[in-house]
């Protein structure tokens, strides 16, 4: 019940006897933040030193000239046999007539080795860490809790 401009109702207790209210409360509920304490978190690197095995593969290549020194009609082109790849290297010779003449040939043989190989690589890793800061109490919460924040 509110303090409006009506005048309290009274009651009868039954005996003759009238009850008149002389007060009457009321509660008003609100709520606020707040701050009770505080995390600082942080982040820290470490290193270690570890050892890491990886095959690593290594691509050799030789290159062997043969000589062939032949006349050719047509220009040859560049031909696999096997694992060899073969590059013909043709000149033209001057003389009373053009001619081709396949002079030589590259053959390129190319041979594959894997190696294990053993090299100390740095690993870094990041942690955190959470610490908790209490904060000094804020002016709201060292109000009475009897105490309403419209009144003020």
């Amino acid at each position: 019940m509110t303090a409006d401009t009506e005048p309290p109702p009274t009651q009868d207790t039954g005996r003759g006897d009238a009850v008149i209210p002389l007060h009457d409360e009321s509660l008003t509920v609100g709520r606020q933040r707040v701050e009770r304490s505080r995390v600082r978190v942080t982040t820290r690197v470490s290193e270690r030193e570890e050892m890491v095995r990886q095959a690593l593969e290594h691509e050799e290549v030789t290159v062997t000239r043969v000589p062939i020194d032949r006349e050719i009609d047509v220009h040859p082109g560049i031909r696999q046999e096997g694992d060899v790849t073969v590059i013909p290297l043709v000149e033209e010779m001057l003389v009373v007539e053009r001619r081709l003449v396949l002079r030589e040939e590259l053959h390129i043989r190319k041979s594959r080795r894997t190696v294990e190989v053993e090299q100390p690589v740095t690993l870094r890793s990041e942690q955190a860490v959470v610490e908790r800061v209490t904060a000094p109490p804020s002016p709201a919460a060292m109000q009475s809790p009897l105490q309403n924040p419209s009144e003020e």
